[in-house]
């Protein structure tokens, strides 16, 4: 997915404080020692983090990169693509997407989730809109519904969650998927 500089300009109006506070305190609960968000944008999921946790995202766009850096200054930026992480097998405890699978093109799909598997050394989270048959949401962008649960059947893994998110902390009401790696 490609933001433009104006999309990434206006992210910042678009945070929402309780899910960064959600996706920091499952962090703490899962006694994870650092984080990896895949297409992070500005990194506001990531602004709850305390500044000495070892948080890392990665994002294609270098505009919100510069943008995250600025914001976030302990925490480590990376610009690369989801289908290539460029980081080394088992890297991170907690490796996470929000509304970027979404986007992802149907062909990339496998790929995207073997690097997401191969980066995690414990937990991957996923914050998708959901349908269980993955249909088109706009044909304009070619993004589309995620069924998760579906994509990890074929990994070692347990799936410890595949539920809605509530819309007090999610108004889309994305599915939340836990897989901890086995």
């Amino acid at each position: 997915m490609h933001r433009s500089s104006n999309n990434v300009d206006n992210n910042d109006s678009n945070y929402n404080e309780e899910f960064s506070k959600f996706i920091r305190d499952l962090a703490f609960s899962l006694k994870v020692e650092n984080v990896l968000e895949v297409g992070c944008s500005t990194g506001n999921d990531l602004r709850a983090f305390p500044e000495n946790f070892d948080v890392h995202g990665i994002d294609l766009n270098d505009h919100a990169l510069n943008k995250a850096r600025l914001k976030l200054r302990s925490f480590k930026f990376k610009k690369g693509s989801i289908i290539e992480l460029p980081y080394g097998n088992s890297s991170f405890d907690l490796v996470f997407t929000h509304k970027v699978l979404n986007y992802i093109d149907d062909k990339d799909m496998p790929n995207a989730i073997s690097e997401l598997f191969r980066v995690s050394r414990k937990y991957i989270v996923h914050f998708e809109l959901f349908s269980k048959d993955e249909e088109v949401i706009n044909l304009e962008d070619k993004s589309r519904y995620r069924n998760m649960y579906k994509r990890w059947l074929d990994f070692k893994v347990k799936i410890i969650s595949n539920v809605d998110m509530h819309e007090e902390i999610d108004p889309e009401k994305s599915r939340f998927n836990l897989v901890k790696k086995l």
